[in-house]
């Protein structure tokens, strides 16, 4: 998969970037990488959508998703977050080197709530990258 360039749009705060949630919209502008994890490139497997699916997070494209930004928790210094769309859950961190990681994509809730659980798991994958 091609690189993909973090532009830092919160510059100039759009109406689509008023529901920005604080903990992301205060690292946006000091995001240095984007990595796509092996599970979530699996989870979705169309090299398009994946593209589209975090270039429309990046670019805080409320329009895309039912929720943005969503915090979820703190694990170890690296912030975890979700996006929605209609029944997809992804789920990304951005971790302490300030990369932003794309970890998975869940359709079913019981099982997005089940990664949110085991956080050796999700530590663990953060590590890896």
């Amino acid at each position: 998969m091609e690189d993909i360039k973090i532009e830092n749009t919160c510059d100039n705060v759009k109406s689509f970037c008023l529901d920005c949630n604080s903990h992301f919209a205060n690292l946006r502008p000091f995001l240095k990488n984007v990595i796509v994890s092996k599970h979530f490139k699996r989870d979705l497997k169309d090299k398009n959508t994946i593209k589209s699916i975090v270039k429309s997070i990046l670019d805080c494209s409320h329009l895309d998703f039912n929720e943005l930004h969503k915090f979820e928790e703190n694990i170890d210094g690296n912030l975890l977050f979700r996006a929605k769309k209609e029944n997809l859950h992804i789920v990304y961190c951005i971790d302490k080197e300030m990369k932003i990681i794309f970890l998975r994509a869940i359709s079913n809730f019981d099982d997005y709530k089940r990664f949110l659980e085991n956080k050796k798991e999700i530590k663990a994958m953060i590590e890896s990258l």
